[in-house]
């Protein structure tokens, strides 16, 4: 298959997932002003930006690198696809409901050192909706290996639409309906932000009833002669060999997902202030503001995680891979300005009063970008077995936020929290692109890259320049904005894009 055609299959599985991924996202990122305009303190939406960051930690930890492991055994030669299925989801369902068990067992001691003591129960809630999360994560990936994108969009568009239908139901119909006798029963106008976590484990669990199915369809034998032996459901020689070559990938993910979230976990810990929830509160509204570019990111991935797996015996694959890398840090780019040259329209997403932390936008979307490449940089490892250098990449990198932070929290407050994040993931990028050259060579366009880096740069610089030394509104500072934005796409059609257009 072409460099061209495998682009192509890319793109439509890219903009397949993309629905669950940037339209789900997008749907949920219209949480964001619904929290901060309802919710009665900044410190609230704290408590969710926290809790949240905790969760999507253990949320790695509980998978343990399984996901990974699964494409890449399903994938091997000599080894039954459903038999990797099945195991791995006896593996999941195990240890995740050994933590669930764990979370609602000792809510009391954990809620009192996460600083919650009066809410022991987000522990219990939040506990169960991660070991559901974790357990899911292998149906989706056998959707994702079984190249049903529409199905896995649904079930993630589901989740979506309940969650935010059943937010709007207890933060926003509930208040006003609480004197009916049906809601006065139970309802309790004082619990405010917990219905947050109420609302997320109702939808989560729906979500995994419907994956039910696909879950079966793990365990079903369906021999292909009459005289063929069953195969095996749970191989524990096959679980040995995954974990071994997962394990690595839970101490990358692990380091990963702190890359991405210490800033929130440990800001209340370093911060000076006695506001340390509220300005939490106020750096997670903007955080979300960025999650424009976290959302294409994550499209990209669903599709290129599972196409590089399948092609890696392809020698001119190594094209495909260059060309992917190449499309998308273009189109990163093009996301960038767009982000902040329309920042102040941008800004009402959120309640005027988190205003004041919009100066992280421009840094968070940086991390995005790095984040998105070094993804693209790790597969040399994975496809090489080596992923013992993602371990080491990613340890990197949490030395460099937990230093940083500690460093800088207690001065500038959590524009430290992003510029840690941001300089982490430049560093490993880097490491990665070095090291890898070594081990698998990738032939990047890197001269091609570093000039639409440079346009990117000129054009911020002129916009931040124009927008410091004139006395313009925001309205033309967005007309500017505009004009450079084209410009740039202007400069994309001229060099690659009309080629990509023609490409058959």
């Amino acid at each position: 298959m072409s460099s061209n055609l495998q682009m192509k299959i890319l793109a439509k599985e890219t903009a397949i997932y993309g629905v669950s991924s940037i339209v789900g996202k997008f749907l949920n990122w219209l949480l964001v002003p619904l929290y901060t305009y309802v919710l009665q303190q900044q410190s609230d939406y704290g408590i969710v930006t926290n809790l949240y960051a905790w969760t999507a930690l253990l949320l790695v930890i509980l998978t343990y690198g399984m996901e990974t492991g699964f494409f890449r055994f399903a994938n091997k030669e000599g080894e039954n696809s459903q038999t990797v299925y099945s195991t791995s989801l006896i593996a999941l369902f195990t240890t995740s409901l050994l933590f669930a068990l764990a979370c609602v067992i000792w809510r009391i001691p954990i809620a009192n050192e996460l600083g919650y003591p009066t809410h022991s129960e987000f522990i219990a809630l939040l506990g169960i909706v991660v070991a559901m999360d974790a357990f899911a994560s292998i149906p989706f990936a056998y959707l994702r290996y079984k190249k049903r994108p529409l199905q896995f969009a649904i079930l993630k568009l589901l989740f979506v639409f309940l969650n935010i239908a059943l937010n709007l139901f207890f933060l926003v119909l509930c208040p006003k309906i609480q004197d009916w006798t049906i809601i006065s029963s139970w309802y309790n106008p004082d619990y405010g932000v917990g219905y947050v976590f109420v609302a997320n484990i109702m939808a989560t669990a729906i979500q995994t009833l419907c994956l039910l199915p696909s879950m079966i369809e793990g365990f079903r034998n369906e021999p292909k002669a009459i005289d063929q032996e069953p195969r095996t459901i749970f191989s524990w020689q096959l679980l040995r060999q995954m974990l071994r070559y997962s394990l690595p990938l839970l101490v990358l993910g692990v380091c990963g997902i702190m890359n991405q979230t210490l800033d929130r976990i440990l800001f209340p810990f370093f911060y000076d202030g006695a506001d340390a929830q509220a300005q939490l509160g106020i750096y997670g509204a903007c955080f979300k503001v960025a999650m424009v570019m976290m959302m294409f990111t994550q499209a990209f991935r669903y599709a290129y995680e599972p196409f590089v797996f399948a092609k890696h015996k392809d020698k001119k694959s190594v094209e495909a891979y260059a060309d992917a890398m190449k499309y998308y840090i273009i189109f990163s780019y093009m996301i960038l300005l767009g982000m902040i040259f329309y920042l102040d329209l941008l800004k009402f997403i959120i309640a005027p009063s988190y205003w004041e932390g919009l100066k992280v936008v421009p840094v968070v979307l940086w991390t995005y970008i790095f984040q998105g490449v070094y993804f693209n940089l790790s597969f040399w490892y994975k496809l090489t077995d080596k992923t013992q250098w993602g371990a080491y990449f990613s340890i990197i990198g949490v030395v460099i936020t937990f230093a940083l932070q500690a460093i800088f929290v207690p001065r500038i407050g959590y524009m430290a929290s992003a510029s840690s994040s941001t300089v982490c993931y430049l560093v490993i990028m880097l490491l990665s692109y070095f090291v890898g050259r070594k081990h698998l060579e990738i032939p990047y366009d890197i001269r091609r890259i570093g000039i639409y880096t440079l346009i990117v740069v000129t054009l911020l610089a002129g916009y931040y320049a124009l927008a410091h030394f004139l006395p313009i509104n925001e309205w033309t500072k967005m007309g500017i904005g505009t004009i450079l934005l084209i410009i740039y796409c202007a400069i994309f059609y001229r060099l690659d894009g009309k080629a990509l257009i023609k490409k058959k």
